[in-house]
C-alpha cells in the first residue's frame, strides 16, 4: 500500500479493561482497510481513542479523564451498559461516539470511528431520544425559570446582543430595554468575559453561530 493510502486511514489507539476484550476488538479492526491501530510505543498521535468497557463507573471515568489529559484525540466508547448520565459524563471527557457491545459489528465500529475522526459523533438512537427528552426537561424546569439556557446566556444578554447586531449603540439599547447605560455595558462585559470574547463584534458573531439571534 502506498504512503498516501496509509495516511488516509484513521489511526486508532485502543484501550480495554481486559486483554480478551482488547484482542477481540483489535482482531476486527486490523482487517479493515479504513483503520490503523497505533503501536504502544508509537510516536504518531492517534486520531481516535477507542475504549472498551462494561460500564462507565468511577474507575472508567478516571481512565477517560486521564486519556483526555494525555491526547487531543476524540474518543469512541464501546460499552456493555450505558445510561443517559453516563453518556453525558463520557461526552465531557471527549468521548462523543458510543457503541453498545451487542451492536459492535466491525462495520458499525468503523462507521463510528470514521464519523468521530471527522468531528462528528454517534449515540445509539434510543439513548439519543432519552437524552434529548432529559435536556428538554432541564431547560424547561431548571434553566428557563432562571432566565438561562444551555449556551450560557440569559434572555437579557441575548436581547442586548440582538440589538447590538442590529446596529444600536449603548444609549439606544438602554432606552429600548429600560436599563441604564451602565447596566448595558456591564451585561456586555459579563458576556465577553465569561465566554472569552474579544469585543462586541466577536460576541455578536458567537451569538449568531449558536443560533441565538
Amino acid at each position: 500500500m502506498n504512503h498516501s493510502a496509509t495516511s488516509e486511514r484513521v489511526l486508532v489507539d485502543l484501550h480495554a479493561n481486559d486483554p480478551i476484550s482488547r484482542a477481540g476488538v483489535a482482531s476486527h479492526l486490523r482487517t479493515r482497510p479504513e483503520i490503523r491501530l497505533a503501536e504502544r510505543d508509537g510516536v504518531e498521535p492517534a486520531q481516535v481513542v477507542v475504549v472498551v468497557v462494561d460500564t462507565v463507573d468511577d474507575d472508567v471515568l478516571r481512565l477517560l479523564r486521564q486519556i483526555q489529559r494525555g491526547t487531543s484525540a476524540r474518543g469512541v466508547l464501546i460499552v456493555t451498559h450505558v445510561d443517559e448520565l453516563q453518556l453525558v459524563n463520557a461526552a465531557e471527557c471527549g468521548f462523543v461516539g458510543v457503541v453498545r457491545r451487542a451492536e459492535a459489528t466491525p462495520e458499525r465500529m468503523v462507521q463510528v470511528i470514521g464519523a468521530v475522526a471527522k468531528g462528528e459523533g454517534y449515540v445509539p438512537p434510543d439513548l439519543l431520544g432519552n437524552l434529548l427528552a432529559q435536556v428538554g426537561r432541564v431547560q424547561g424546569q431548571i434553566l428557563e425559570p432562571r432566565g438561562l439556557n444551555f449556551m450560557g446566556l440569559s434572555a437579557r444578554e441575548i436581547e442586548v446582543l440582538r440589538l447590538v447586531a442590529e446596529g444600536y449603540d449603548t444609549a439606544d439599547i438602554a432606552l429600548k430595554l429600560s436599563y441604564s447605560e451602565r447596566t448595558i455595558k456591564n451585561v456586555l462585559h459579563a458576556v465577553m468575559t465569561r465566554l472569552n470574547l474579544r469585543n462586541r463584534s466577536h460576541a455578536v458573531a458567537y451569538a449568531l453561530r449558536q443560533g441565538l439571534i
